[in-house]
C-alpha cells in the first residue's frame, strides 16, 4: 500500500513538474515531452481518483475525453513537423485547465460521498453523451471543426458551472435544474446543426 501511495505521489509530482518544465523541455521541432509527461501524470491522477472513489466512472469518462481532445490537437499541430510557440502555449493551457479540473473533482467529491448531495452522475452522463454526439457530427461532416470548438467551449463552461456548484459539497435542486437546462439548450443546438447540415451542404 505504501508503495502504491509513493508511486501516486511521484506521479502527481511529475504532473506539476511537467507543467513547470514544458516550456524548457520542448523548444524545437515537433517534440513536446513536457506536455506528454504531464498528460501521463493526469491520467494517473484520474486513475487514483477512480480507485479512491473521489472521481466517478462517468466523471472519468468526461476527463478522458478532454484528454483525448488535447492529444488530437497536439497531433494536428505536429502534422507539419513543427509546433510553434503559440501552439505549445495553447497545449500547455489546455493541459493546465484539465489538471485543475481533476484536482477540483478530487477536492469537491471529498465532501460528497457517492450518492450524496454533491453527486451529479446523471448530469455527467449527459455531458459525456453530448460530447460523443458532437464528435459524431464532426466525423460525419455535419458539424465543422469550428462549430465543434464552439460547442465544446460551451460544454466546458457548463462543466465549470458544475464544479462551482460542487465546491461547497452540495448541489441544490435549483443548481441541478440550471445545469440540466444548460445541457438541454446545448443538446438542442447540436441536434439543429446535425439536421441543418444533413439538408444543406451534403447533398
Amino acid at each position: 500500500m505504501k508503495s502504491k501511495l509513493l508511486t501516486t505521489s511521484l506521479l502527481a509530482s511529475a504532473l506539476f513538474a511537467g507543467l513547470g518544465f514544458a516550456p524548457v523541455m520542448a523548444q524545437h521541432g515537433s517534440s513536446t515531452p513536457g506536455i506528454d509527461q504531464t498528460q501521463q501524470a493526469i491520467g494517473a491522477r484520474i486513475q487514483q481518483g477512480l480507485a479512491s472513489g473521489h472521481i466517478t466512472p462517468s466523471e472519468a469518462q468526461v476527463l478522458y475525453r478532454r484528454d483525448r481532445e488535447i492529444a488530437t490537437r497536439e497531433a494536428q499541430f505536429k502534422a507539419n513537423g513543427n509546433v510553434n510557440p503559440q501552439e505549445r502555449q495553447l497545449l500547455r493551457n489546455d493541459v493546465a485547465a484539465l489538471s485543475a479540473e481533476v484536482e477540483r473533482m478530487m477536492m469537491n467529491n471529498t465532501y460528497g460521498a457517492p450518492g450524496g448531495q454533491a453527486n451529479t452522475n446523471g448530469i455527467d452522463n449527459r455531458e459525456a453523451q453530448l460530447s460523443l454526439r458532437i464528435d459524431e457530427g464532426v466525423r460525419s461532416g455535419r458539424i465543422t471543426q469550428r462549430e465543434a470548438r464552439a460547442l465544446h467551449k460551451r460544454e466546458r463552461l457548463i462543466e465549470r458551472h458544475e464544479a462551482a456548484y460542487k465546491s461547497d459539497g452540495v448541489v441544490t435542486p435549483q443548481e441541478r435544474r440550471q445545469l440540466r437546462g444548460e445541457l438541454t439548450a446545448l443538446r438542442d443546438e447540436v441536434e439543429r446543426m446535425m439536421r441543418n447540415d444533413r439538408h444543406h451542404g451534403r447533398g
